[in-house]
């Protein structure tokens, strides 16, 4: 197997993201369920907008946040994602690279604008998403380059791409041509209502050995195996993917291969802000554990470290130096 010219490529929705503290009154007025993701047409993104008053502007979306994550703690990473060449769509590369990340994917000429993600966050520091796809929905199969994703240790896939045909098609073809050059390949659930949504397909990819490793969040894991034993649904997680990984807020993360179970605690944090983009950094520095081969316990504080910076303040996006955090703590030289 040749040598990787990156340790992690991403896949994803590349969204961009508005973000505004509220109060659940204005879900409510919205009618949005707190704490989920939902797709919006362009009418409602306007509407939502137009109603949520100034708001803090930042390249997302999630294995975009990840992928970052991953860059921040001095990893090589790598990124495909559509936007449109619009105004969003410039800042959104430009940020992207910015943070080291090579990001080479086409804009769309034609088409929906660039997608953003409305993003409200109540006092509590839960976020909740309303995302337009916008261009994001016309990642397509041609998009992926063959060689590229030949060239990434591990690459990394969003659930969320199961929502738009053409990005379901373009996530399949990059696992079977990394599988074909001996590089792994990750999943990340994304969210319940996700989960809700493709359940049985999300386990067929399991199954079937598409995907290698899967990150989930508690909900995710009930919501896959529709138990409220965490126990059970764990034990079966263990059965369906070669590695599991399933973060517990607070309680740490718990990693699963076979029967081998391993735990890694959270990390202390002063204070909670925002929610947004904690699974993404958890997975970040999850990843790059990994390929540092730190093993699944320290893998999984590296992965506690990255969410608990993330959630100190707005937006899904690292303010300082992930990587020198972890080599205070010992979990890289």
């Amino acid at each position: 197997m040749a040598d990787a010219k990156y340790d992690v490529l991403g896949i994803g929705n590349a969204i961009f993201d508005m973000l505004v503290q509220t109060d659940e009154g204005f879900l409510g007025r919205h009618g949005m369920t707190k704490g989920s993701m939902q797709l919006i047409d362009e009418a409602r993104a306007t509407a939502i907008y137009s109603d949520m008053g100034v708001a803090t502007k930042v390249s997302g979306g999630s294995a975009a946040n990840t992928i970052v994550g991953v860059g921040n703690l001095g990893a090589r990473a790598a990124y495909v994602g559509k936007v449109k060449d619009d105004q969003i769509g410039k800042l959104y590369v430009h940020d992207i690279r910015a943070a080291g990340v090579s990001f080479d994917t086409a804009p769309a000429k034609t088409g929906p604008a660039t997608g953003c993600c409305y993003i409200l966050v109540t006092p509590d520091g839960e976020r909740t998403m309303n995302t337009y796809l916008g261009a994001a929905q016309d990642l397509m199969p041609d998009d992926i380059d063959p060689a590229q994703i030949a060239a990434a240790s591990i690459i990394y896939l969003e659930g969320y791409l199961w929502d738009p045909k053409n990005a379901k098609n373009a996530f399949v073809k990059a696992a079977t041509i990394a599988h074909g050059a001996g590089r792994q390949v990750a999943l990340t659930l994304s969210d319940s209502f996700c989960v809700d949504r493709y359940r049985d397909e999300f386990l067929d990819l399991m199954r079937k050995g598409i995907v290698d490793l899967v990150f989930s969040n508690e909900s995710e894991l009930h919501s896959l195996y529709q138990t409220s034993d965490f126990d059970t649904a764990l034990k079966q997680f263990g059965k369906d993917t070669k590695l599991g990984v399933v973060t517990r807020s607070e309680k740490g993360c718990v990693v699963i291969s076979g029967n081998d179970v391993t735990s890694a605690p959270a990390s202390p944090i002063d204070k909670l802000v925002d929610t947004t983009g904690a699974g993404d950094l958890f997975a970040a520095g999850f990843l790059v554990g990994l390929v540092r081969n730190v093993g699944h316990e320290n893998a999984g504080r590296l992965g506690a470290l990255a969410a608990a910076e993330v959630i100190q303040h707005i937006g899904a996006r690292p303010l300082v130096s992930l990587k020198d955090l972890a080599k205070q703590q010992g979990l890289l030289v």
